[in-house]
């Protein structure tokens, strides 16, 4: 009713401690504040702040490996990678394995950044030679988890040509042993890294491709990729071959990688060249590197049906190798001379007899 005053609703009587949200009362609890350290005041704060960055750049800085010792480190590598050439496979992996593990324990350490790049890719360059070494030796399950080891190293150094060269690398095992897919994908994968820039590491991709793909019988895109390498190293001529170590490609090795392609293309006019110039660089022609050129001769022979001649060579090629370097892989590319014979050829006396010195203990050969 109009003009009709009533006081407010008193609000329910409630139990104690379930008072509605509305109504306080001065001795109601509060949400404890969350402890925090006292912040000094005036020039303390200063004290404090810098007290903190310099703990911080400390730990930064902080490493176990100076300038000189990653020098010596790098010193070492690189007599290894020129050792690795001429000595054997057995001897270079117990060098390359104590080297590795001085390496892998300063990397677990903390170290600035640009220390731990430099030594993954130490890591990267010696998981790679240590790869190489079990697979001439014929441990090829090793040998594959070794290349899976050096890509990890290198993936980690962020370096895009170390990444390509090791890929480049891996591509040989799959190369000789199968499957030839991957050992297409490895070398593609290295090329796409490269990006078509004048490097021995592109040239060296380039080359292994079309090695690979005239293997897989791809003639087309084998021809294509030795234009490209060609082209990319006439482009870095000079830095390719200055350095005449494990992890260089001079043009030694690039013939050596056109002589696989031209051979198994069945142009044997190009892959003679390519053996013959190769061949002059070898002064002494001993070692892994000049015997796979003569088993490329070997497999031209093939091609122009000089079966005798060829299976002679293999043979000759294969003994003539001294027996610590006479590893699988040398007798698996020795065996190849055979394999790609008609079984109706195969039993020529010649190719018996090479069959025969291919069976024999490396020991008494």
């Amino acid at each position: 009713m109009t003009g009709d005053y009533r006081t407010p609703a008193q609000p329910p009587a409630t139990a104690a401690g379930n008072l509605p949200l509305a109504v306080t009362t001065p001795n109601a609890a509060r949400p404890a504040a969350r402890a925090t350290a006292p912040i000094p005041a005036g020039d303390a704060v200063d004290v404090l702040v810098d007290s903190h960055r310099r703990a911080v750049e400390s730990t930064l800085a902080s490493t176990t490996v100076s300038a000189g010792r990653l020098e010596i480190l790098d010193e070492r590598l690189m007599d290894l990678r020129r050792a690795y050439v001429v000595a054997p496979p057995v001897e270079m992996l117990g060098q390359l394995l104590r080297e590795l593990d001085e390496v892998r324990l300063l990397a677990s350490e903390r170290q600035p950044a640009h220390v731990q790049v430099h030594l993954s890719e130490m890591i990267a360059v010696l998981a790679t030679l240590i790869a190489d070494a079990l697979m001439k030796l014929g441990r090829l399950g090793q040998a594959q988890l070794w290349y899976g080891t050096a890509r990890t190293a290198a993936d980690d150094s962020g370096s895009w040509e170390l990444r390509a060269r090791v890929r480049v690398q891996a591509a040989m095992l799959p190369y000789y042993y199968g499957p030839l897919e991957r050992a297409v994908s490895f070398t593609n994968e290295a090329r796409l890294l490269n990006r078509y820039r004048p490097t021995a590491t592109g040239a060296f991709a380039a080359a292994a491709a079309a090695r690979a793909q005239a293997r897989q019988g791809n003639a087309e895109a084998a021809g294509a990729a030795i234009k490209e390498a060609q082209q990319l190293f006439d482009r870095c001529r000079k830095v390719a071959s200055e350095s005449d170590d494990a992890w260089a490609f001079p043009l030694r090795r690039l013939l050596l990688y056109l002589s696989g392609a031209y051979t198994y293309l069945g142009d044997t006019t190009h892959a003679r060249d390519a053996q013959a110039e190769a061949l002059m660089l070898y002064p002494d022609r001993t070692g892994i590197d000049p015997a796979l050129l003569h088993l490329e001769q070997a497999m031209c022979l093939i091609h122009e049906r000089s079966v005798t001649e060829a299976c002679q060579l293999a043979g000759q090629t294969y003994l003539k190798v001294p027996a610590a370097h006479r590893t699988e892989i040398l007798g698996a590319r020795a065996q190849d001379i055979i394999d790609v014979l008609p079984e109706n050829v195969r039993s020529v006396r010649a190719v018996r007899e090479l069959g025969e010195i291919l069976a024999l203990p490396a020991s008494t050969t």
